[in-house]
């Protein structure tokens, strides 16, 4: 019986668009504590905590803004809704919409969404 060894894959062609969206859609989180100290005794501590990621996965992951930042902005509210990949065409839409009355890319409907308008029309 022959073993077959599995090596790790690498794309040859990434480009740096294709880097920068990965890292805004999982987020990167840098996170460091610096000590200065003499002979046992602490003189300066710092601590850096930095995180780089699209609002959409900020808001999943609920990272916290500093004081007297401006968050409310239109990209924010909309990352704060809650979203779901359409059953039909894979396009994230908002689970309220795709739920209670269809996709607006394909035009695909939930039950509910068809009770719904059976219901009315009777």
């Amino acid at each position: 019986m022959e073993e077959q060894v599995l090596e790790p894959e690498r794309e040859t062609n990434s480009e740096l668009g294709n880097l920068i969206e990965r890292v805004l859609d999982k987020g990167l989180v840098i996170n460091a504590d610096i000590i200065v100290s003499v002979s046992g005794t602490e003189l300066l501590g710092i601590k850096i905590r930095a995180a780089l990621a699209s609002f959409e996965t900020a808001a999943q992951y609920g990272l916290q803004f500093p004081s007297g930042t401006n968050i409310e902005t239109t990209a924010w509210k909309e990352a704060m809704v809650e979203k779901e990949s359409c059953p039909q065409c894979n396009k994230v839409v908002d689970v309220g919409e795709l739920l209670n009355k269809n996709c607006p890319w394909c035009g695909w409907e939930s039950a509910k969404a068809k009770a719904e308008k059976i219901a009315t029309k009777q």
